[in-house]
């Protein structure tokens, strides 16, 4: 990774202060071996598939390589699979959402667990059902299992690979075996699933998986959605234009064929040359990066426990990712971040994670207060919105970097603020 930022504070502290970035499930920075990647291909950046160059042949045959990569890299089938690069989560899904064909007469199940990635694209096309949470923010196999009973059946169950709010992992094999004894289609959010742990679509029962580069050391603008070829042969794609058709005439299109169909316009290939590079990155020395997981984690949870006030939200039990999302008594989270980023220069996010029904179901909000939460949202009265504070982590997060968030909210909950340390500047 690249050298950690180094700030000059104000006089008063007189220390030189290291940036800890402990905002990782937002978005990480590239890796060595990402920038390597990329700055040995840009030479060689040309368009794909229809030049009859060079380089154009070069950049083709990368971009291709790097589909059936992606494919293996979470235990895909390149024969039965194929890999599309949107720019990221979101868009991998919204893309699905409107491939499937989805009608109001369909229901997708889903969790109050999802990112709005995984709620907002499917509410536009089909009905929600949800499986609701109980008070550790968790759900059981056997809450999935009756909704997926319920009639009419689902057509789709959509879920996260884990929670970017508590780092919660749900058990996916046994839920996505539940729904494909019933004939329904398992859609996986992977975006903090992929970067953390092992993902085997084939040993897992995972028909369709969707992720980002920029969570995974890869943040050039290309995400993946890993799916089957067979969901791709007939209808529209979402995007139209160039390379996605084989003849156009003012009154009738033929497509091409998949993948190409789903692939308008020149692709972000450099992104793509980036993501394959993360993804073998990644498939390196999986066991030391599964311990050093373990080990934030349980720092995480012995720092945050020795705060005074604070509350943790979500469940502190059993495998999780290295996330942890809480408030502290009397502080804003607002505050509690800017203090965090200004007087100990540590980076972390605060608000609700794109995950409100979440976050609501998690602070034990009644209906009413929800519905005061979208009142003050619709009149721009942001400092009267529910929020929490999230410190997440990565492979090059050291332990000392979370003693570093323990002492500093201690200190914040014992007292006054301290004067402003200047914003960090990236040497030149």
């Amino acid at each position: 990774m690249t050298s950690p930022l180094e700030m000059t504070p104000s006089a008063p502290l007189e220390r030189l202060a290291r940036y800890v970035d402990l905002d990782s499930a937002a978005t990480t920075s590239a890796s060595t071996a990402v920038l390597s990647a990329v700055r040995d291909f840009l030479p060689w950046y040309s368009s794909v598939h229809r030049g009859a160059g060079a380089k154009s042949q070069y950049s083709s045959a990368r971009y291709e390589e790097a589909r059936e990569a992606v494919v293996r890299f979470v235990g895909a089938d390149p024969a039965t699979h194929v890999a599309l690069f949107p720019r990221n989560t979101t868009e991998a899904l919204n893309l699905l959402a409107f491939r499937l064909g989805l009608t109001r007469d369909d229901v997708v199940l889903t969790t109050a667990v999802e990112h709005h990635a995984n709620l907002l694209p499917w509410r536009r096309y089909a009905r929600l059902r949800v499986v609701d949470v109980d008070q550790r923010g968790t759900f059981e196999l056997a809450d999935v299992a009756t909704a997926l009973e319920r009639s009419p059946r689902p057509r789709v169950l959509a879920v996260t690979g884990g929670s970017n709010v508590t780092g919660w992992l749900p058990d996916l094999p046994a839920i996505a075996a539940a729904a494909r004894e019933r004939g329904v289609l398992v859609v996986v959010d992977g975006a903090q699933l992929v970067p953390h742990r092992a993902v085997d679509m084939a040993a897992d029962g995972i028909d369709v998986l969707a992720f980002s580069g920029h969570k995974m050391h890869a943040p050039f603008g290309a995400g993946a959605l890993v799916l089957p070829r067979r969901l791709l042969a007939e209808g529209e794609p979402f995007l139209v234009g160039g390379g996605a058709v084989k003849a156009v005439s003012f009154d009738e299109v033929v497509w091409a064929d998949c993948p190409d169909r789903d692939d308008a316009g020149s692709p972000n290939v450099v992104g793509v040359v980036a993501l394959a590079a993360a993804a073998e990155e990644l498939c390196r020395d999986r066991a030391a990066r599964r311990a050093h997981d373990d080990v934030l984690v349980r720092a995480l949870d012995r720092e945050l426990a020795t705060v005074p006030g604070l509350r943790r939200l979500g469940s502190a039990a059993g495998d999780r990712l290295p996330v942890a999302s809480f408030v502290l008594d009397g502080i804003p989270h607002g505050t509690v971040a800017t203090r965090l980023a200004d007087e100990y220069g540590i980076g972390v996010r605060s608000g609700c994670f794109c995950a409100h029904p979440y976050l609501t179901r998690l602070f034990g909000l009644t209906e009413d207060e929800v519905r005061q939460f979208h009142e003050d949202a619709r009149a721009d009265r942001l400092e009267r919105l529910p929020g929490a504070v999230r410190a997440s982590c990565n492979r090059d997060t050291r332990p000392a970097d979370i003693a570093a968030l323990g002492q500093a909210l201690r200190t914040i909950a014992a007292g006054p603020a301290r004067p402003r340390v200047p914003v960090p500047r990236p040497p030149r």
